[in-house]
């Protein structure tokens, strides 16, 4: 599924067909986020998962529904590599170093969902239906204390827009963090791929919409980053 500021979701395909294409294709890594899984209060489907890294040769990361150690080992066992964790880790932030003790930093991507107003960033639980008073910035640093090995930071305010992404904000996490960030909500065109690299200095950027419906094939985005100096696997 795909939507504009995580409302207006339309359907975008087959996830195994999708996950094959693109490991096809040369994506670097897949992220599948079972998007209503937290706020419907069920697990990650399990049985996807498998099929899906049946179908893919590139590492893979699995959010939604996960809210103990037990889904943590269901997913990875089910063929994940790494368990993106969102709403679970803002409600018990113990368990980003539950998951950091038990299988490694490696493993555990903190997602966080964000949306800019008058006054400040702050985070939302259950795909973006509600709001908490954490604050994007103390929120991330708080996570990569506890353990997450990376940061997922998507925009709210840039999701579905294609305007590009959130230089300003993923530039500020880069110069408080020390672990990677991945830049989600607003790619467009080729050229917000390496603003996000150049001005937001991300470490990887992750898009949906210019993928599922074939804007942008991956292969011409690398090269054209390569044009632009920006080391990307080939």
């Amino acid at each position: 599924m795909k939507g504009i500021n995580f409302v207006n979701l339309r359907e975008a395909g087959d996830p195994v067909e999708l996950g094959r294409e693109y490991s096809r294709q040369g994506a670097d890594e897949l992220v599948f986020l079972d998007i209503t899984a937290s706020y419907e209060e069920r697990k990650t489907f399990t049985e996807l998962v498998s099929r899906i890294a049946a179908n893919i040769n590139i590492p893979f990361t699995v959010g939604g529904g996960i809210n103990e150690i037990e889904d943590v080992e269901r997913l990875l066992v089910a063929g994940a590599d790494k368990i993106s964790i969102n709403s679970s880790a803002l409600l018990h932030p113990q368990l980003i170093e539950n998951i950091a003790t038990h299988f490694g930093s490696q493993v555990c991507v903190v997602a966080i969902d964000a949306r800019e107003d008058d006054k400040d960033w702050f985070c939302y639980l259950k795909g973006g239906r509600e709001r908490t008073e954490k604050k994007l910035f103390e929120w991330a640093y708080e996570a990569q204390e506890r353990g997450a090995g990376e940061i997922l930071f998507t925009s709210m305010n840039h999701d579905g827009v294609k305007n590009g992404y959130a230089n300003e904000a993923l530039a500020r996490l880069s110069n408080k963090l020390s672990i990677p960030i991945i830049a989600s909500g607003g790619a467009g065109k080729k050229e917000h791929f390496a603003d996000v690299f150049l001005k937001g200095k991300a470490d990887a950027a992750l898009a949906a919409s210019v993928f599922h419906f074939g804007e942008i094939p991956i292969p011409e985005l690398k090269s054209y980053l390569c044009s632009r100096n920006i080391t990307v696997r080939i």
